[in-house]
């Protein structure tokens, strides 16, 4: 690396002292030159594969194009100044045995990351859970994923995490189903329980009529006889449909007299002197 560095640093300064302005000025116009043609490759090809392709195979197939056009940049520049490579070959050589354990991590991300894309289990835009993670995949290459969490910050999870752990694709599907789960008091009539929450649901412009809506009268708790109603909303909109419900269905629930109860314990005290267990 030593010799490298020498013969870069003598091979710019013969450039400088021996007043080769031309050639330095040709050097950087080549350097220009095949950017730019690289540029007009990587425009080339997206155009003809069109949306074919996942989004994250485009982005791969970008990324491919700029790292070849810098590889045949530097290869280019070091040709013109008349750098030997066989100095830089054996430097990378022994560098490359260092890298290789170090390195065991990525070729393993690399690996799932490949499993990751024959899947298609996600796409760019989507919204995934990965453990307590929830964002909107921003990009997706051979390493990683990454996700801006709704609260706007990055989160960067390895492909091996994504092979290795539950992954919830929220947005895979058209539809989404919201599910409302509220308590009502014991001694409600639950036949007009379920007819009000239809009919909230009815009139919701953010609920679809297919799927219909489901209702479960769940379980008898402590407190209240739990009941959940599945309501179905175009994905866009879920939020929307979220709050909306919740919203509708507590003034409802007001205006018919429908009573959420909260937990409670009754406690009986026995007087000093009373019957007990002493008194048994």
């Amino acid at each position: 690396m030593k010799e490298l560095f020498s013969q870069i640093v003598s091979t710019v300064s013969e450039f400088v002292t021996q007043g080769r302005l031309t050639d330095f000025v040709w050097l950087l116009l080549t350097i220009v030159i095949v950017w730019v043609a690289f540029k007009f490759l990587r425009s080339l090809v997206m155009r003809l594969i069109g949306t074919r392709l996942t989004e994250q195979i485009r982005y791969l197939i970008k990324k491919a194009i700029d790292y070849t056009a810098v590889v045949v940049i530097v290869m280019t520049v070091f040709n013109r100044l008349g750098i030997n490579f066989s100095a830089l070959l054996g430097a990378a050589g022994i560098a490359g045995v260092a890298v290789g354990f170090a390195a065991q991590t990525s070729v393993s991300n690399v690996i799932s990351g490949l499993f990751v894309m024959t899947e298609r289990a996600f796409q760019i835009g989507d919204v995934l859970q990965v453990d307590s993670v929830v964002g909107i995949v921003e990009t997706f290459d051979l390493l990683s994923v990454r996700l801006r969490t709704f609260d706007n910050r990055l989160v960067r999870i390895p492909n091996e995490t994504i092979i290795k752990t539950n992954l919830v694709n929220m947005t895979h599907y058209t539809v989404r189903r919201f599910d409302l789960r509220v308590g009502v008091a014991y001694g409600t009539d639950l036949r007009k329980v379920e007819a009000i929450l239809r009919d909230i649901a009815g009139h919701n412009p953010f609920a679809v009529a297919e799927p219909a809506p489901i209702m479960i009268f769940d379980s008898f708790s402590s407190s209240s006889i739990d009941v959940i109603f599945g309501v179905w909303g175009a994905k866009e909109t879920f939020l929307d449909l979220k709050n909306s419900m919740m919203i509708e269905v507590s003034e409802r629930f007001r205006a018919e007299g429908v009573s959420i109860p909260f937990p409670q314990v009754d406690v009986h005290m026995v007087p000093p002197g009373g019957s007990g267990a002493a008194d048994a």
